[in-house]
């Protein structure tokens, strides 16, 4: 049997939950998987449509973390446990060492949650945790490198599985249909609203390039702290007709999108402390035919292969941004791009990524 212990898992969206339930579910071929994941209003209906033992765990965070790890010890203790797998080092804080010297450990790490200053005491916290685990999970190269410059040792590489393709449903593929319309090129982002994913910077290169494509839209699928801000430009700079702003919509209506679109574009920067440590979306994308655009700073290097599946371009810098843009939409190029990334996208098969953590045990 398998534990799986996350504070990331749907129905709640985004793609570290993504990643725990392409995790979980690849585990139920090897043997069942038991999963203690944090409660959202919706999990009872997603719950009983899994084929995955999940209890879920309620209450204040402060109080929620510590009954998790209660719970997580007691089935440990009691149960024969294969090997158990940690979305978070805050996961694994509170589980002792010497319950866990009963099974072998995994514990994910992913760029903005571990990116805290040498010796501070949240990086003190993460390479005490860290160290309990046999095996220390790093999403890239990328990320593997920043955290062996933060103190921690011994990590493994594994990038993330990949859920897609999925079935597009013809009533999503219409709702696409009618968003894109006649236009063409259709470019498209899919992620949360943050200043980190450079929305802005796309919109600004998107009114440059409408000279050229005059036909061109642009679709953008996720909400977020920078809505407002993206509303407020997207106005300023008259790209009504031909930017799209998508806040809410279904998994369907998403891969709909995907599917309907020439071309993903996210250029992601570093902002704060987080960065992209991976970028699974840009292979989400890729499962359909589709190449990306990302940024130059994190782990999107291993998602896409510059110059083969997409490109990769500084984010921070307009001019690198349309130029990009224009080499992979000039003679239609993404033709050529996308299908490279649709080949590339099936070494992201969860039978396959599974296998990298099975031969660890």
């Amino acid at each position: 049997m398998f534990l799986v212990s996350t504070r990331n898992f749907p129905p709640e969206l985004g793609g570290m939950q993504n990643l725990m339930e392409g995790l979980s579910n690849a585990l139920t071929n090897h043997g069942p998987v038991k999963v203690f994941a944090d409660n959202h209003e919706d999990a009872k209906t997603y719950d009983q449509n899994s084929k995955l033992s999940i209890e879920r765990i309620s209450g204040f965070k402060i109080f929620r973390k510590y009954r998790k790890a209660n719970l997580v010890k007691d089935f440990i203790k009691q149960n024969q446990i294969r090997a158990c797998f940690f979305d978070h080092w805050k996961s694994i804080e509170n589980i002792e060492l010497e319950t866990l010297k009963k099974t072998k450990s995994f514990c994910l790490i992913h760029s903005k949650e571990i990116n805290h200053p040498v010796g501070s005491s949240l990086n003190k916290r993460v390479i005490k945790s860290l160290d309990k685990a046999d095996f220390v999970i790093a999403n890239s190269k990328f990320t593997k490198e920043l955290g062996l410059k933060l103190g921690l040792k011994d990590i493994h590489i594994i990038n993330p599985g990949c859920n897609y393709p999925i079935v597009v449903s013809e009533k999503s593929r219409e709702y696409s249909k009618r968003i894109y319309g006649n236009a063409s090129p259709k470019l498209i982002t899919v992620s949360r609203l943050d200043a980190r994913k450079s929305h802005q910077n796309i919109l600004m290169s998107i009114k440059n390039l409408l000279p050229k494509f005059p036909n061109l839209k642009y679709v953008s699928v996720g909400d977020g702290e920078e809505k407002k801000n993206l509303q407020k430009l997207s106005k300023e700079l008259g790209l009504e007709k031909n930017v799209e702003l998508i806040f809410k919509s279904t998994e369907q209506e998403k891969v709909g999108l995907l599917e309907q679109s020439d071309v993903f574009v996210m250029p992601s920067v570093v902002y704060k402390k987080s960065v992209e440590g991976f970028g699974i979306t840009y292979i989400e994308a890729a499962s359909y035919g589709k190449p990306s655009i990302g940024g130059i700073y994190g782990g999107e290097g291993d998602a896409i292969k510059s110059g083969i599946t997409g490109y990769l371009c500084n984010g921070n810098d307009l001019n690198a941004i349309y130029d990009t843009l224009f080499k992979i939409l000039s003679n239609k190029k993404y033709k050529e791009l996308g299908a490279n990334a649709l080949e590339f996208s099936k070494g992201f098969n969860w039978e396959k990524i599974i296998k990298n953590y099975i031969s660890l045990i």
